[in-house]
């Protein structure tokens, strides 16, 4: 075991690691300045069992009457060998196919029964090297890949809805979702997160190839979204350009390298172990798992709420030092100059005297609470 995995282990402390997928690299991009993230996630570190230990409500998931609906859009747009696939592709991408072969890896070489992800994976790898090595074979489609990339030192395997390649040697990366387009508007928030979950396969697609020593550019930026049209469950597809997405994310991932230094900097001795007991049950103090917390430094927002378990610890730590951070961007951004939230409420109620160049906030400020001392006595 290496000196980086042996500091990690002892982070995490007994509970085996949490694998790393495309889900969680979609969520660590959102925000990259947390230590506090980098670190849990680096080590494996269940943040919903350190949620459920604090008795912290945790954020909203799919309910399982939408999970059933999202994987039945997956089959329907997949069953017959993905004949309504190659259909919407031969459209998305401006192709001619006259020959489609199609490969679904979930169950190679296990009988029918799924395939562990090491043997899918070994199983891509060597279908997708072989495609690119030979431009004349046909045009394909791999169902239910794996694929794995490094992240921060460890292989995180991910798994592609589907890969679609041609004969002039581009592959490109097919998400299939759920969420549906209404009159060709997406939900900007649910793409996005689509996007970046489609760049981490891209990044991973473009790092098998160069240990082939192939160029990157094999791997188009282009990644098709399929989604149901409308209010039906009629399949729809859009190419969209998803570099800045795979930028974004190559960026965080290189940051992630330097996780030495962020363990370097934690006290001896620290865990988030949960010391769980014969019955699996945790066992450790909960102001022991604080404090241990609190040596990883954080950096709270309010969009935290929609992928962290642990939003609503960080959210009153962020309170409780007036971090204005936990007003969110659009409020740090008015209050541009001004550190703390008490230094705010001073100026607004007066016990602060504003400088020169805090005299337009400190007016809009007092408007503003103004307003609110006004619609308090009329709610009495």
């Amino acid at each position: 075991m290496s000196q980086l995995d042996a500091q990690l282990s002892a982070l995490r402390g007994a509970a085996p690691p949490l694998p790393h997928n495309a889900r969680t690299l979609a969520a660590l991009t959102v925000n990259p300045s947390c230590d506090r993230r980098s670190l849990l996630d680096a080590a494996g570190i269940d943040k919903d069992a350190l949620a459920a230990h604090l008795g912290l409500p945790r954020p909203f998931r799919k309910s399982q009457l939408a999970l059933d609906y999202g994987i039945a859009f997956e089959r329907q747009v997949t069953d017959q060998s993905a004949g309504v696939l190659v259909s919407l592709l031969r459209q998305a991408l401006g192709l001619s196919l006259p020959e489609v072969s199609y490969k679904d890896i979930n169950s190679v070489g296990s009988g029918g029964a799924t395939s562990p992800l090491g043997l899918r994976c070994t199983r891509t790898s060597t279908l997708i090297l072989g495609a690119a090595q030979n431009r004349s074979k046909p045009y394909a489609l791999l169902d239910h890949p794996v694929l794995s990339l490094n992240v921060a030192g460890h292989r995180a395997y991910l798994e592609p809805d589907v890969i679609a390649f041609h004969r002039d040697g581009v592959f490109h990366v097919v998400e299939i979702k759920s969420f549906p387009v209404i009159h060709g508007r997406f939900d900007p928030i649910k793409a996005a997160t689509a996007l970046t979950q489609a760049a981490a396969y891209v990044l991973a697609l473009r790092e098998l190839l160069a240990g082939d020593n192939l160029p990157p550019e094999r791997v188009s930026d282009t990644v098709i979204l399929i989604n149901p049209r409308n209010f039906t469950r009629r399949p729809t597809a859009t190419p969209f350009n998803a570099a800045p997405q795979i930028k974004h994310l190559s960026r965080h991932l290189a940051r992630l390298r330097r996780l030495p230094d962020l363990l370097d900097s934690l006290p001896p001795g620290t865990t988030c172990d949960l010391a769980p007991g014969p019955d699996t049950a945790p066992t450790r103090p909960r102001d022991e798992l604080i404090a241990a917390l609190a040596t990883m430094k954080p950096h709270y927002t309010p969009t935290c709420r929609h992928h962290c378990d642990l939003a609503a610890h960080c959210r009153t730590e962020a309170r409780n030092r007036g971090d204005l951070s936990a007003l969110g961007p659009t409020a740090q951004d008015d209050l541009a100059g001004i550190d703390t939230i008490t230094a705010a409420l001073h100026l607004a109620d007066g016990r602060t005297r504003p400088t020169e160049d805090r005299t337009d906030i400190t007016h809009a400020l007092r408007h503003a609470q103004r307003i609110h001392d006004e619609l308090r006595r009329d709610s009495t």
